[in-house]
């Protein structure tokens, strides 16, 4: 709950606003620009306001001039020392201490009216804080609301008018105090039948803070009054105001909904009849074409790469893919005089169909749309066509020729339905016509075709709950394989141009590669840090794209079964993949509602640095999930929670360790230490097996020197290539190694040392490995012998 003002050019701290009863979540600091008595802006009267919003719902303001309060021009100076009033315009000049070092001094806060009752509203936090560019309004939202506070600033004179009332107020009140004493003996407290509390006494500096203003000051009451509220239609996540005013003194404010739309509202000025009125906004327009109000669900583009589909919760919109651009926003409902009266559904698959002048959708409800994309129209709702969510859904390409097409659909009702698209007489817009239907024992989670023209060799795939994928004949819907190996069901899949093999991704993070002769996997690759959402092959290629819940979409060869390229960008799960039939640019979208274009560009993408900057990523993470972990256990300790030993000596001493993190390089390091163990030990044994050789006929012919360890011996490999790690990165390319690698590692060191070689790091390793495998090294017995040589 700490403010701190900073002088950059001394670089250090000049002042710490404190009494803030919770985090600051918000602050802005301006020149207020008050209009004068007629309206216009009076010559010298900006001052700076700092006003900053807290968690405790207080929006508290801060002057950064001096707020003495100045005597009336207009009232002469005897009068004033010789008025009742005299008395406290002596006090005026010492309501303030002499402090030149405090740059802001508090004010006080601002609260609306309490006929608004908005009582509830002021306990949330404040969520942002915005001045008018003019510097004459003020606009405060909180969190998880509705409603803007418009605050407007008054003029000089209205202030110390204002100023004046309430200091009048605050008298009369204490000689009311003063004198019911002095009758009853004793203060009387308010009851709930006196008068209510008036605005001036409200606004007498005691406002609940731990900062307490001088009432003989300006406060912040008596600078801004409430000029009215902004209402919008839903969650505010961001406003701002516009940098003009309209003819009739009114302010406009944009604001930006959680919805992902904007609305523009016009906030009028005070009638004169009822000038102290608060008012409230018009909506003028709002802006919800260009943005889904939900997380987006599928992604569809057309044949010919143009246009593209993106459908979320009772909203369906259609983009031009070169310009950008949203064509038509249409909404997912059945029409008014409907069975459903207009119902909203919630849209989960879509795809393109045939002459791309028409979209289907399966919804959660299980019903199959067919919109019209020119006129926005839904032409033919296929209603309880599944009694489940339809989940997935695939169009099966017609022969060349061939203008007839057909759809299947899979659904959570353990169905999966064949649908033929038929034309009507009386109209262009296709239907739908139930034509078969294929039983599973589980949920159906997607269904696929296969891209084969032939109708013989063309095959069915459906992924079901129960962690399979099932393959069918799809002509004679006869059972050809059964695919399983995920541990949690598949949510995506994708055959190759060529049908030869089968991507898949579930929700147990990894992805198989199938060969479609006999169903054998091929490889399971690794890389996504959460479930696989959708899996889909670049044409005549066996390249595929994989989108997942943590954020992030890959790229990947299905060939040589690795990683190309990881791409980020997204701010929440990814949920689907188009794939242009080229494979120029992808389409992606997600629950951030945001529909992102990746183009493929001409720089050459090497895997393995590709590689190395995800480790150095993945190494990243780790070390900050262990430094939050360190964290965690101090606050644990210090909160006595359980887990921790309270009895040790050593709790409250700091514990420290190397300072070096893990990297590309103590890793290849690592491997490097290993490869010379494993390469020393092979040459020992050839060396053992070449001197026995010679014991037993008794030859005394010397062995040539390895060229693989540069003519050393095995001790003297080790050592030298312990020599070439660099010493920051020593201690972490030590603990890589397995434990059987440390005990021949010390084996070697002991050499050395017999050899009085590389004394210093040798004894320096050796004591490393000691203490950090302590416990493995005191259990293993064969470990005994070394120790005592060592």
């Amino acid at each position: 709950g700490l403010v701190k003002v900073w002088d950059l050019n001394g670089q250090c701290c000049v002042q710490t606003l404190t009494g803030h009863r919770g985090s600051v979540s918000c602050l802005e600091c301006s020149v207020l620009r008050p209009p004068g008595a007629g309206g216009v802006e009076e010559r010298g009267s900006a001052k700076w306001r700092l006003i900053t919003g807290c968690a405790d719902g207080q929006i508290r303001v801060w002057s950064a001039e001096d707020t003495k309060p100045e005597s009336d021009p207009k009232k002469p100076q005897t009068e004033a020392n010789g008025s009742k009033d005299a008395g406290t315009a002596g006090m005026a000049s010492d309501v303030w201490p002499n402090d030149d070092d405090e740059v802001f001094r508090y004010m006080g806060s601002l609260r609306p009216p309490d006929s608004l009752n908005m009582t509830s509203s002021n306990n949330q936090g404040v969520g942002s804080v915005h001045f008018h560019p003019n510097g004459r309004f003020v606009g405060v939202c909180r969190e998880n609301d509705r409603v803007i506070e418009v605050y407007a600033a008054r003029s000089e004179v209205e202030v110390q008018k204002k100023r004046r009332r309430r200091l009048r107020r605050r008298r009369e009140k204490q000689n009311l105090a003063v004198a019911s004493s002095s009758e009853k003996g004793a203060t009387k407290k308010r009851g709930l039948l006196d008068d209510p509390e008036s605005e001036d006494d409200r606004d007498d500096g005691k406002d609940g803070s731990l900062l307490q203003s001088s009432p003989e000051a300006v406060q912040a009451t008596d600078e801004f009054e409430f000029r009215g509220i902004v209402r919008a239609s839903h969650k505010i996540r961001g406003f701002a105001f516009t940098p003009f005013r309209e003819r009739g003194g009114g302010i406009r404010v944009l604001v930006a909904l959680a919805t992902n739309s904007l609305e523009l509202h016009s906030l009028p000025k005070p009638s004169k009849k009822a000038p102290i009125v608060p008012v409230a906004a018009e909506r003028v327009s709002t802006l919800d074409m260009y943005g889904h109000p939900t997380g987006i669900r599928s992604v569809a583009l057309s044949s010919e790469d143009a246009t593209a589909c993106t459908v979320s919760k009772g909203v369906v919109k259609i983009w031009n893919v070169d310009k950008r651009s949203c064509l038509r926003s249409l909404a997912a409902a059945s029409p008014g005089g409907g069975s459903k009266g207009g119902a909203s559904y919630y849209c989960l698959c879509s795809a393109f169909l045939p002459g791309n002048a028409h979209v289907v959708l399966g919804t959660r409800e299980g019903h199959l749309i067919i919109i019209d994309v020119a006129s926005g129209d839904i032409v033919h709702i296929e209603e309880n066509a599944h009694d489940g969510a339809v989940w997935s859904l695939d169009l099966c390409r017609p022969p060349s020729g061939d203008k007839s097409a057909s759809l299947v659909t899979g659904s959570a009702d353990k169905f999966v339905k064949y649908w033929t698209l038929e034309g009507r007489e009386d109209s262009l817009h296709p239907v739908l016509e139930h034509a078969r239907t294929l039983q599973m024992s589980d949920d159906v989670m997607c269904v696929r075709f296969s891209h084969s023209t032939d109708p013989e060799k063309r095959l069915l795939f459906v992924a079901s709950l129960d962690s399979t994928i099932k393959v069918f004949f799809n002509d004679s819907l006869k059972f050809f394989l059964s695919l399983y190996g995920h541990k949690l069901p598949v949510l995506a899949f994708d055959s190759s141009s060529d049908d030869t093999i089968l991507a898949s991704g579930g929700a147990d993070k990894s992805i198989k590669i199938w060969g479609l002769d006999f169903g054998d996997t091929h490889r399971t690759l690794y890389g996504h840090e959460d479930s696989v959402t959708d899996l889909r092959f670049v044409r005549r290629t066996h390249y595929f794209f994989t989108c997942s819940k943590d954020k992030t979409v890959r790229f990947w060869d299905g060939d040589r079964f690795q990683q190309i390229l990881l791409l980020r960008g997204h701010a929440s799960e990814v949920n689907c993949l188009a794939v242009s039939s080229n494979g120029a640019f992808i389409l992606s979208g997600g629950m951030d509602r945001q529909v992102r274009v990746w183009e493929r560009t001409k720089d050459i993408v090497f895997p393995d640095e590709e590689r190395e900057r995800e480790l150095e990523e993945m190494f990243d993470k780790v070390d900050a999930r262990e430094e939050n972990t360190a964290e965690a256990l101090m606050k644990a300790q210090k909160d006595g929670e359980e887990g921790l030993d309270a009895d040790e000596e050593d709790n409250e001493k700091p514990q420290s360790e190397t300072a070096v993190k893990q990297s590309i390089l103590s890793v290849s390091s690592g491997d490097r230490i290993m490869e010379a163990i494993e390469m020393a030990d092979k040459e020992s044994k050839e060396i053992a097996s070449f001197r026995k050789l010679q014991d037993d006929r008794g030859g005394d012919d010397r062995r040539a020197p390895n060229p693989m360890l540069f003519g050393m011996d095995p001790p003297g490999y080790v050592l030298w290539i312990l020599r070439s790690v660099k010493s920051v990165d020593l201690e972490q390319s030590l603990l890589v190694l397995p434990l059987n690698h440390v005990e021949r590692l010390m084996h070697y060191l002991i050499a050395n040392l017999q050899r009085h070689k590389g004394v210093e790091l040798c004894a320096k390793i050796s004591v490393f490995l000691v203490r950090a495998h302590q416990s493995q090294i005191v259990a293993n017995r064969a470990m005994m012998t070394p120790l005592r040589e060592l």
